[in-house]
């Protein structure tokens, strides 16, 4: 096994592809359903569509596509991308409810304890970062996700980028 083999490892290609593209498509989309531009949806986590589930999803069936899908390296890689999108839907998902209402929390007691001691105002620096609320993704964000993942490497398959 040579290092360069790495550049044609075929089910790696497609998964980082749907990686990126996952998350670049994510700006447009919140475009469409909110008429705002935020660039930074490319790096953050959560969203339609969902980029781990586009990942997994890519790596099972480049996987499928190379080794065979009665293949035990696809039963592997099919058993993890189950797990990731359970996982995305289930603790990820719930931990951004819980740090919604952990903001609202701070929020209001940030609110009381100003108004019952009429604290002057908090300069920017000390103001308390808030908790991340977009962790996980609901079950439409991972089924799209999932969808986008098999989509694009079967178009990266059958139009140019399969494996030698």
């Amino acid at each position: 096994m040579k290092a360069l083999d790495i550049f044609s490892n075929f089910p790696l290609w497609a998964s980082l592809f749907s990686i990126l593209f996952a998350q670049v498509v994510k700006v447009p989309i919140e475009f469409v359903t909110s008429r705002k531009i935020s660039i930074a949806l490319v790096t953050s986590t959560g969203g339609m569509p969902s980029s781990h589930s586009a990942a997994v999803t890519a790596l099972a069936t480049g996987v499928g596509l190379v080794e065979g899908f009665g293949s035990t390296y696809f039963a592997i890689s099919c058993v993890f991308a189950v797990i990731v999108m359970f996982d995305a839907t289930g603790v990820r998902r719930h931990a951004g409810e819980q740090a919604t209402v952990l903001n609202k929390l701070v929020s209001d007691f940030n609110h009381f304890v100003h108004e019952a001691k009429q604290w002057p105002d908090k300069k920017e620096k000390e103001k308390i970062k808030e908790l991340k609320e977009l962790l996980g993704h609901q079950p439409i964000e991972v089924f799209f996700g999932g969808i986008t993942g098999i989509v694009l490497t079967l178009c990266l398959y059958y139009f140019g980028l399969k494996p030698a």
